[in-house]
């Protein structure tokens, strides 16, 4: 049985996916990251870098494992699936992965906070992440110009990038144009196994902007709670 720590974001939404698609029995614990339950000493011991998502497997000696792209490779390998066992192929895969990882992840998470959630607009910060964001759609909607998905055959790469485009509107950037990456969001979004996968965990009342700006910002509740 894998437990996983999650909440309602793009990378625990991967994991939950993933999970998802490879028919695994998983639990699952919802973290409240406004609380900071991600930085209490228990979840640290789990991930020291206290982000989520995070996976126990309990079937694996109680084996821990964090970082949402090594999840999917932890996952992909202990199942045979979604990941090709031919090194061409499988590296395929890894460099879609690692695209996502270090670019459109980094990129766009940045682009939410200085559009969205930053009580002070910043235009130039805003443009700079928008932008660089937009331009590596574009890379993926070259890409998936040749192929059906990211590295040819449906992968973790494509459940890695894919919680991320599903989302292009709240960091204010846009796909329009880019008709090969709208096929490929599309496609993805019919699987009953992602349908399943963004259900996890279960929707929260909605999200408190103030509570977010202070969380990014590091400032201090007021009296209220705000």
């Amino acid at each position: 049985m894998i437990e996983l720590f999650t909440s309602n974001t793009p990378n625990g939404h991967k994991v939950s996916i993933a999970l998802e698609e490879m028919r695994l029995p998983y639990s699952v614990r919802a973290l409240n990251l406004l609380a900071l339950e991600q930085k209490q000493p228990w979840f640290l011991a789990i991930n020291p870098n206290g982000r989520i998502p995070a996976i126990i497997d309990h079937g694996n000696d109680d084996f821990a494992v964090f970082e949402s792209g090594a999840i999917l490779v932890y996952l992909a390998e202990k199942t045979g699936l979604f990941m090709p066992q031919d090194v061409k192929g499988r590296s395929r895969v890894l460099q879609w992965l690692m695209f996502q990882m270090g670019g459109v992840g980094p990129m766009q998470g940045q682009a939410n906070v200085f559009f969205r959630y930053l009580p002070e607009k910043i235009p130039l910060a805003i443009d700079r992440y928008q932008n660089e964001t937009r331009r590596l759609y574009e890379v993926m909607d070259g890409q998936l110009a040749k192929t059906e998905f990211l590295a040819g055959d449906y992968s973790i790469a494509d459940m890695a990038a894919w919680p991320w485009v599903r989302v292009h509107n709240w960091a204010g950037v846009s796909t329009e144009g880019l008709v090969h990456l709208e096929r490929w969001r599309n496609a993805i979004r019919d699987r009953e196994a992602v349908q399943r996968g963004i259900q996890v965990p279960a929707k929260e009342q909605g999200i408190d902007l103030a509570k977010v700006r202070n969380m990014v910002t590091g400032a201090q509740p007021d009296a209220a709670g705000n």
